[in-house]
């Protein structure tokens, strides 16, 4: 990690958001990157619901064993089995056996869903989770996620699409909370023109946020290019002044 570039960004961050809550960062490694283990809880657990540790400071790295959810393990490429009758659990549920989450309107459908995903190229290797300011030089972080209200949302994805001429430098997909703030953002940081992830519409994770906080998922390559665009973009301008100074934490 360069850490000039995270100071760049700490400094920026503050001039034009105020105080917003900085963002927390995600690799993968063979190694702990000098955090604690994350503790599976003996209940289920949504692991967007973990991340609250991190959001408040607490550097922690994520195995297969660390997951109490199953969802987690294959959105975060540990698993590529799906529970039995996935399909059902899904949509309409087993009369008398299942009840159905009722996200997607039929089993057919999710079995096309299903069909189409992917899976992540981790194996062996830990999901490293810290947050922005409790990086050092040893770090490699390859997702970038804030937890944002509408207005710090608002800048976020004024900023990605500040150097696109396609309306769609940041899109919207369905799926689990952690699919949207880890999955699909981790599957655009090797494509050519990487989008940012707008997420967490999860019905079953919204309990682990706060009810104005959405998820802005960002793959550090484009990152280091929105840090870049900050003093010459909108941000200098007295449109956005007027919103950051209504932003709080």
């Amino acid at each position: 990690m360069d850490i000039s570039l995270k100071n760049r960004f700490l400094e920026k961050w503050e001039k034009y958001f105020g105080d917003a809550e900085l963002p927390i960062t995600f690799y993968y490694h063979k190694g702990n990157g000098g955090a604690e283990q994350a503790i599976k809880s003996s209940d289920w657990r949504c692991f967007v619901c973990d991340l609250s540790k991190v959001r408040n400071g607490k550097s922690l790295y994520f195995d297969k064993n660390s997951l109490p959810c199953g969802g987690a393990k294959r959105y975060l490429g540990y698993e590529k089995k799906l529970m039995p009758n996935f399909e059902y659990f899904l949509s309409c549920g087993i009369p008398g056996k299942m009840e159905g989450e009722r996200y997607i309107r039929t089993p057919e459908m999710v079995r096309q869903i299903v069909k189409n995903q992917f899976d992540l190229p981790i194996e062996g290797k830990n999901l490293i989770a810290k947050r922005w300011d409790n990086l050092d030089e040893k770090d490699e972080p390859e997702v970038i996620v804030f937890f944002a209200k509408p207005d710090v949302l608002s800048g976020l994805f004024t900023l990605a699409n500040y150097d696109q001429i396609e309306p769609n430098g940041v899109y919207c997909p369905f799926g689990a909370g952690c699919s949207s703030i880890i999955h699909y953002a981790y599957r655009e940081k090797d494509k050519e023109r990487p989008r940012a992830v707008i997420g967490l519409f999860d019905v079953s994770a919204r309990p682990c946020v706060p009810e104005n906080v959405l998820t802005f998922s960002v793959p550090m390559i484009k990152f280091e290019k929105m840090i870049d665009y900050m003093d010459e973009s909108f941000l200098i301008t007295e449109s956005w002044n007027k919103v950051r100074k209504r932003i709080k934490l």
